[in-house]
């Protein structure tokens, strides 16, 4: 990840801090919008917390502060209007609780992929070659753990195929469930 961009993301958290303490709402320890994952990379949930909580709104920060983590810059310069579609259909939906939002990313960044060796149904496991959030770093292992698994990874994608590769994603995904199912590709 580029400096420039930990450093812009470092600005942010403290910034959203400073609004949340002006507005009198709890607020994240800037701890946690400052730790690290495991392996040494800024872990964005700390920050999105702070973002969420210091915005109160949980729709305006996944449109503020995951899109961007979500989709390409390519995708935003060539299809704004979709970028738009999905931050009006994000806006649209009954808006999550900050506490559970919260709780919610608690548990992501506390994930684990223990027990996943259980996993007998064949799986398709989906990533973006850009991907700055959890890259291919966690893909292969995941399938090496999944009897049955498939890694399809997008390589002009980011976090989000399904969205940023519509029809590749459903064709790759629907040939996949065709095989399981034992029906020809068509």
């Amino acid at each position: 990840m580029p400096t420039r961009l930990i450093g812009t993301l470092v600005a942010a958290a403290a910034l959203a801090s400073a609004f949340a303490q002006a507005r009198g709402q709890a607020q994240a320890p800037a701890a946690a919008a400052l730790r690290r994952t495991a392996d040494g990379k800024p872990d964005l949930s700390g920050i999105w917390q702070v973002m969420a909580t210091a915005l109160s709104n949980v729709p305006e920060t996944t449109i503020r502060g995951i899109f961007p983590w979500c989709f390409t810059p390519e995708l935003y310069a060539a299809k704004p209007e979709y970028i738009q579609s999905l931050a009006d259909f994000v806006r649209s939906r009954p808006a999550q609780p900050v506490s559970a939002f919260l709780q919610h990313s608690n548990a992501v960044a506390a994930h684990d992929i223990d027990g996943i060796d259980r996993i007998t149904a064949p799986t398709l496991i989906t990533c973006g070659r850009r991907d700055a959030l959890t890259s291919t770093r966690f893909a292969e292992p995941m399938k090496a753990q999944i009897r049955n698994a498939e890694l399809l990874v997008f390589e002009n994608c980011s976090h989000a195929p399904l969205y940023e590769n519509v029809q590749a994603f459903n064709e790759q995904t629907l040939r996949f469930l065709q095989r399981q199912s034992g029906a020809g590709v068509a």
